[in-house]
């Protein structure tokens, strides 16, 4: 399946809600009214699409009307047209450090998905022929550390682990030991799931983020918080309150293709600047996807 159809696939169920509202107050009411106006400023809201979105497209679509009436208006090719120029100074590529390992600590709330997001950051960069490894740093959750080494196994990516329990900080410590030893690419530390309210587990995230830096100037190099796209508004809330706490240079999206909420990339994009690494379309190792706007606006509203 091409990248294009992937993120159509992913994102149906958003795409299907906003074609089908747009397209019944387009049918309804050809002029442009004040009511209908509301109408389509509800149907992308409801998409998660964001308060600072909705508006701008909503002013693009009144100023196309004014200038154009109604000749060959279409609402799907102007919010479109919106998303993409909005989304167009996403920067979605990992960094990548000129000498040595490049470490990238992926935190978020429980639940998310951080694990296998990890094991999947792992096999997209496998597949460009680079060398990788993993940290069982989730020390909270037993499985966590169970679920990582399933996913070493089937990718055949080794992973430093140790026991349930175990301090995360030395963990991660032991990681950037061996990765820097074995000349890796890329470390990827899955970090145990905490609420961006608990202020001790964030003391914790920022003491692991320490010793990793002592150990290694400018580690980690990024730190990449997950969110669930499902939650709409709330992935808002988090990415707020994680940025806070520990400075974050990217976001990754998951859960989307069991959403109609898929706005709320979008709305955190728009909101917090921060750019979207990578998008989770669904199950499978390869269903994690570098993100692209152009491509994302069009699966979003293209027919």
């Amino acid at each position: 399946m091409g990248l294009f159809a992937k993120f159509k696939a992913g994102l149906a169920k958003t795409h299907a809600k906003l074609t089908h509202e747009l397209k019944r107050i387009v049918t309804r009411s050809p002029k442009l009214t004040a009511e209908s106006l509301e109408e389509i400023e509800h149907a992308l809201i409801a998409a998660d699409l964001g308060i600072a979105m909705t508006t701008q497209i909503v002013a693009a679509v009144k100023l196309a009307y004014e200038t154009q009436g109604t000749a060959g208006l279409d609402y799907l090719a102007i919010a479109r047209a919106e998303i993409e120029k909005s989304l167009s100074s996403n920067q979605p590529d990992l960094i990548k450090v000129a000498h040595g390992t490049t470490i990238v600590s992926i935190v978020g709330v429980n639940g998310t998905g951080k694990t296998t997001t990890s094991a999947k950051l792992a096999h997209y960069f496998q597949a460009q022929q680079k060398s990788v490894l993993l940290a069982a740093c989730d020390t909270f959750r037993a499985a966590a550390i169970e679920q990582l080494k399933l996913w070493g196994k089937r990718l055949e990516v080794d992973v430093i682990a140790s026991g349930y329990g175990a301090d995360a900080a030395s963990v991660a410590h032991d990681a950037v030991t061996a990765a820097l030893a074995r000349k890796a690419d890329y470390l990827f530390i899955d970090t145990a799931g905490r609420l961006h309210t608990k202020h001790n587990l964030m003391q914790e995230l920022q003491k692991l983020h320490r010793v990793i830096g002592k150990q290694l100037a400018g580690a980690p190099h990024e730190v990449l918080l997950v969110l669930d796209g499902s939650t709409g508004m709330n992935a808002l809330n988090q990415a707020r309150e994680f940025h806070k706490a520990v400075p974050l240079t990217g976001l990754i999206v998951t859960k989307l293709d069991g959403t109609s909420k898929g706005g709320i990339v979008v709305a955190i994009q728009k909101e917090l600047g921060l750019p979207i690494k990578f998008i989770g379309l669904g199950e499978q190792p390869d269903d994690l996807q570098p993100f692209d706007a152009k491509q994302f606006a069009a699966a979003l509203f293209e027919e």
